[in-house]
């Protein structure tokens, strides 16, 4: 446990380190590189759903305010040893996910590329070494394309200020773009603001403070109920029944500390790293000991066994490495996130749960069975039709789950 403390800590102080001046819906880029994609080079602005300034089908509510996209202090920057000469446009483009299709073509059927190839720019579609990209049949006016150039003898150049409103609810994307092979060492600074009309959290998160505020007021009224059943059969209270009395408890806390998150977050523009690290250690914790609880319960324990015996450490250590790679995944999800889509390391980081998660059911199905049987073999009725009920209803609640997560898989793979 030393070791396991110790581990926390250092996670928890690298976390902070790195997001202690991260901004919701601010993104920031720090001398990122742009990365070759294609014939093109690339730097991923942001991905963020927004929500229009004005009514529209999509979004009849959302008019408190602006919404925009706006740059702020964007500067490219090339090596000294790369500024003897003047180079193509570097541009900044905004689509929504409905337009990416508007971006990139293709000569006689060929491969698809961003920027303007030769054979393209014969065609008289586009000039070569510029972005491709043509007016929105849905949207009109969009994508936004605008840049800037360097230059002869220039290391440095900057966008003009610039502000984009909003004016349809949808899924919007920014990529800083060049096609040009002499500045394969540009990097990029500065920072977006993406605001919604209510605030400055994300489309994907926007929902989510109501959300945690109606499930503070659930949990509270459960927990009075529970601890006012609590008092009143003190002294039949069986250990499991006190592990759940600690869930309620870290449940109660857990929602309360979501929605300052996001009311802070939403507020202000600034992610409360303190608040959101304690949500996230709360939620780590509440999920592995409704884990184990039920785990212990299918195993019988208190109704065909007085005690796990030598399992206890096995369900200790699994619940322990659930626990830290729980927290780990949700530090990356939650603790300094801008975007609205995930990264390649979140898609690392799950995978370690996934298989953990389904150590649990399997743990949990294999255990049922048997305690199923030996109640079955001693003649226990009542127990075993509560048992039966506790496996239906825990089937129910996988099959539900699995369904969800191919709905959100196929939600990201969409977008």
């Amino acid at each position: 446990m030393p070791k396991l403390r110790n581990t926390l800590f250092l996670l928890y102080l690298l976390f902070f380190c790195f997001v202690f001046f991260s901004e919701a819906s601010v993104h920031e880029y720090n001398g990122q590189k742009f990365v070759s994609k294609g014939n093109a080079f690339v730097v991923h602005g942001g991905s963020e759903g927004i929500y229009s300034s004005f009514a529209d089908t999509h979004n009849v509510t959302a008019t408190a305010g602006d919404s925009f996209v706006r740059f702020e202090k964007i500067t490219f920057r090339r090596p000294k040893e790369s500024s003897n000469f003047s180079s193509h446009s570097i541009q900044a483009i905004v689509f929504e996910v409905e337009d990416r299709e508007a971006i990139g073509g293709s000569a006689y059927g060929g491969q698809r590329a961003v920027c303007c190839t030769a054979d393209l720019a014969k065609l008289g579609v586009c000039s070569e070494g510029e972005i491709i990209h043509r007016p929105s049949t849905k949207n009109p006016g969009w994508p936004k394309v605008f840049g800037v150039s360097f230059s002869e003898d220039d290391e440095v150049t900057t966008l003009p200020l610039k502000s984009i409103q909003i004016t349809k609810t949808g899924m919007y994307n920014l990529y800083f773009i060049h096609c040009d092979l002499n500045l394969k060492d540009l990097t990029v600074e500065g920072k977006t603001v993406w605001k919604n009309p209510t605030g400055y959290l994300p489309g994907r998160m926007a929902p989510l403070m109501n959300f945690y505020g109606f499930m503070s007021l659930a949990f509270v009224i459960l927990g009075i109920f529970w601890f006012l059943q609590y008092a009143r059969f003190w002294r039949e209270v069986l250990p499991l029944q006190n592990c759940i009395t600690l869930v309620i408890t870290l449940g109660m806390l857990e929602m309360a500390l979501w929605y300052f998150d996001y009311a802070e977050f939403n507020g202000s523009g600034t992610r409360p790293v303190g608040i959101t690290m304690w949500a996230v250690t709360f939620d780590a914790i509440k999920r592995t000991i409704a884990r184990i609880i039920i785990l212990m319960v299918s195993m019988g324990y208190g109704v065909v066994r007085p005690t796990l015996g030598g399992l206890t450490s096995k369900v200790t250590m699994l619940g322990a490495t659930f626990f830290l790679a729980s927290e780990i995944l949700e530090l990356v999800e939650n603790v300094g996130a801008v975007s609205d889509l995930s990264g390649k390391a979140r898609l690392f980081l799950v995978l370690p749960v996934a298989i953990l998660d389904a150590f649990f059911i399997l743990w949990i199905f294999t255990s049922l069975s048997s305690t199923l049987n030996k109640l079955q073999t001693r003649r226990m009725v009542a127990k075993l039709d509560i048992y039966r009920k506790f496996t239906n209803a825990l089937a129910v609640a996988v099959i539900v789950s699995v369904g969800w997560i191919c709905y959100e898989v196929n939600q990201v793979h969409y977008l």
